[in-house]
């Protein structure tokens, strides 16, 4: 399964994680020297929820990010008891 958020677009992308030493200027240092540079990769924050898909409930993988701004629909609540049905009959 890819990494990928349907919704907006986010993806793993590429990046360097910097190594330094020494003591920043204004602490009273001479500065923070770079003493290595390594490839990284920065993952999107993808969740499987449950969300309203064109009627359906389905599974899907979405970043929080959609979540949290409302792009996915989720389903609503079960209010079935099964006392309420023996009850009818």
């Amino acid at each position: 399964m890819s990494r990928v958020c349907p919704m907006t677009g986010k993806r793993t992308r590429v990046g360097r994680s910097y190594a330094r030493r020494g003591k920043a200027k204004y602490l009273g240092g001479v500065g923070r020297k770079v003493t290595g540079k390594t490839k990284r990769t920065f993952k999107p924050n993808i969740q499987k929820v449950r969300a309203v898909v064109d009627g359906v409930v389905t599974r899907v993988r979405v970043s929080t990010k959609a979540i949290r701004e409302g792009m996915i629909v989720k389903p609503p609540k079960r209010t079935w008891k099964p006392d309420a049905v023996k009850k009818a009959d």
